[in-house]
């Protein structure tokens, strides 16, 4: 009989990369989801990830390489990079990059499992986005951060990643009013007098003639003209 397999020991786990396939997107859908959780209730940039439909979008982009890296068949991360700003909702200017010489890989997305976090899976993925962008002719990774997100600057910092630009979001509070005014007194209600009277809305009174011709069942000749 064939021998059982022998679990691995937690030391000797293995992560492992691939292409990402569409009988993985719904899992992968829920995996960042997850990962992301805490990030979006602390930063006022777009959620991410953004909707399921662009996610589905993007895995039939030409440009952007979605990679997950596995352990023992579960998904401990996932890297998303292009090659190319593209799209309606990109967030950077070509130009910048070209007068300095500099061709990009931009990643879109880096998420590592809460549960796998300081164990390398996170500089593996790195390492792996480094090795893409030698392959493919690109001089710099290209990413982007929140200003509040201090673990994952100290981690990029570590790296040798640098900050390229000043895009900070900026509030001002704006003095303003409630829509709708404050509760207001009424005057009181006064008795109505034989000089003040109190305005009728109904009908106006009939003139006399017409009341007395209505006794008699008929109404009342009209005056001839005289000539």
């Amino acid at each position: 009989m064939p021998k059982a397999k022998t679990p691995k020991p937690p030391d000797s786990l293995e992560v492992r990369v691939r292409r990402i396939h569409r009988r993985d997107l719904n899992r992968t859908w829920e995996f960042l989801k997850l990962v992301f959780r805490d990030v979006n209730r602390e930063t006022v940039e777009y959620q991410r990830p953004r909707s399921k439909r662009r996610f589905l979008e993007v895995y039939t982009s030409e440009w952007i390489e979605q990679l997950l890296y596995e352990v023992d068949g579960s998904i401990v991360g996932y890297s998303e990079c292009a090659f190319e700003a593209t799209g309606d909702d990109n967030w950077v200017n070509p130009r910048w990059f070209e007068k300095r010489g500099m061709r990009p890989l931009f990643v879109e997305e880096l998420a590592v499992h809460p549960d796998y976090q300081g164990r390398g899976v996170g500089s593996f993925m790195l390492d792996q986005l480094q090795h893409l962008a030698r392959t493919r002719g690109c001089t710099h990774l290209v990413l982007e951060v929140a200003e509040n997100n201090e673990s994952a600057l100290t981690w990029y910092r570590t790296r040798s990643f640098y900050k390229l630009d000043a895009a900070i979001f900026m509030a001002q509070k704006v003095p303003g009013e409630p829509d709708l005014l404050p509760p207001r007194r009424l005057k009181r209600r006064q008795k109505p007098t034989a000089e003040t009277g109190t305005p009728s809305t109904g009908p106006m009174p009939e003139t006399a003639p017409t009341r007395a011709a209505a006794r008699k069942g008929r109404a009342p000749a009209a005056r001839k003209k005289s000539s």
